[in-house]
This record gives C-alpha cells, structure tokens and sequence, in this order.
C-alpha cells in the first residue's frame, strides 16, 4: 500500500529552466541597459556554460561571467545583474499546473509527502516557500542533509527513515531517470517519470509509470491502493 509520494523539486513540482533562462536573460538585458556591451543570445550562452560547468546553483556566476568578459568584476554591472535576476526569479517561479490541486488532494485522503532534492538546503526551501508549499511536506531532504547526489541511494534511505516508511509504502516521481528512477528503483522503491519536466527527450525512462500531469499521480496511488 502506497502511504506516501516523495517528489523531486526542480522540473518536477516547478519549472526551474523556465525560470533560470528567464532570470539570466533579465540579468544580461540589464547589464546592457547599464552601459556594458553584450551580444545578448552569445552572453547568455556562455552564462549557461558557467552554469553548467559549476552547478546550477552557483551564487558567482555573474562575477566569472564579468571577470571573463571585461576581466574584471564592476559593482554596476555586477549590482545591475543581480537585482534583474533576482526580480526576473520571482516572477517565472512558478509550480506546474495542477500541483497545488493534487498535493491537497493526496494528503486529504491521508497520503503523506516528502521531498528529495539535490539542491542545497537554502535554496530548496526557498523554491518551496515561494511555491506556498511548505506546510505540505512532512520531510524534505536536500543535498545538505544526505552529503550525496542522487542517484546515490542515501538521499532516498534517508527520507524512508524520516518518514518511518519502508520501500514499499513510497512511490518516488521526478523528472531525470538517470537520478531520481535509477536511485529509487536502485532500493526497489517505485517510481513515476515527470514527462512534462523532461529537458532530454527520454524516450525510455525505465519507470514504472509516465505521466504527462501531475495529477496522473492520483490514480496511481488510488489504483496501487486498490480504491
């Protein structure tokens, strides 16, 4: 019996490229509009680059960009940068239609929710705070707390124990087979594929089920639970 669904974070309850591309092509609009002299589509593919290369949630991205650009960092640009940002952040961090709606309505009906996210534990929860979504989840667990990427399975151990569950009364869903399926399925835990979070174009995510809405969620529970 399925008593509750732990959920990636990024791509899985919000759109997080969505978000990132928005905020770094405010970031460049506004280096530019402050006098810096920017190809924007080039800049903002090396901004990606750096993004790539050092983590997603890296907090110098801007300064390696103007260090690479002008070889140095100028407070201007660098100021200009991230209050766009940070303003272009609010604005595109957004959940996935239908979160809200299916998270109320699994834990009305007694399923209890958790999270496994690789970000860094600030950050995680700031993305759940900006949701509205913090009262919702009974554990969370992030980078910070297990020290280990998935799809290492100590991320997912750990929230088995902060829930008091055992592999089989959890369903895991997330958008990055290569993490969130190969972890899970790793200690026989079942698992759902966020197709409509999918960046790769994964053709076989080796998942037990693929959804295209998160509220296919609930008749997966209510089908694994015989209602």
């Amino acid at each position: 019996m399925i008593k509750a669904v732990i959920f990636d974070l990024d791509n899985t309850l919000l759109d997080f490229i969505k978000m990132k591309r928005e905020a770094v092509q405010n970031a460049l609009l506004s280096m530019k509009e402050a006098g810096l002299e920017l190809d924007l589509e080039q800049s903002y593919n090396e901004v990606m680059s750096i993004y790539e290369s050092e983590g997603w949630e890296h907090q110098l991205v801007f300064n390696k960009f103007l260090n690479d650009k002008i070889g140095y960092v100028d407070n201007k640009y660098l100021a200009a940068a991230i209050v766009a940002y940070r303003r272009g952040k609010e604005a595109n961090l957004k959940a996935y239609p239908n979160v809200h709606r299916t998270l109320n309505h699994l834990m009305k009906n007694g399923i209890r929710l958790a999270i496994v996210s690789d970000a860094p534990s600030r950050e995680a929860w700031m993305r759940i705070y900006y949701l509205n979504l913090h009262h919702m989840f009974d554990a969370v667990v992030t980078f910070d707390d297990s020290k280990e990427r998935k799809p290492s399975p100590k991320p997912f151990n750990l929230v088995l124990k902060k829930l008091a569950l055992s592999k089989e009364e959890v369903v895991m869903i997330g958008d990055w087979p290569e993490r969130d399926v190969v972890g899970a399925n790793s200690l026989g835990i079942k698992t759902i594929f966020a197709r409509y979070g999918d960046t790769f174009g994964v053709k076989n995510s080796g998942a037990n089920w693929d959804i295209d809405d998160i509220s296919e969620i609930i008749q997966i529970v209510e089908n694994e639970n015989g209602k």
